[in-house]
């Protein structure tokens, strides 16, 4: 029964951090395409650089 006492806190603790974890992938955009990175092995280009990594149009990079 002791031991209960010490679990219950320590897998809620757990439980907390999965989800804080979770939360934080999802505001991170880590979702946002799920097909793309599957196809990307089949195709023989090279990788394509990230939108957010091109610069826009008008912006000189400094």
């Amino acid at each position: 029964m002791n031991i209960l006492l010490m679990l219950l806190p320590i897998s809620l603790v757990l439980l907390g951090l999965a989800i804080a974890a979770f939360a934080w992938a999802v505001r991170k955009g880590q979702f946002d395409d799920l097909d793309t990175p599957a196809l990307d092995i089949l195709d023989d280009a090279p990788p394509k650089p990230r939108q957010d990594a091109r610069m826009r149009e008008g912006d000189d990079g400094a």
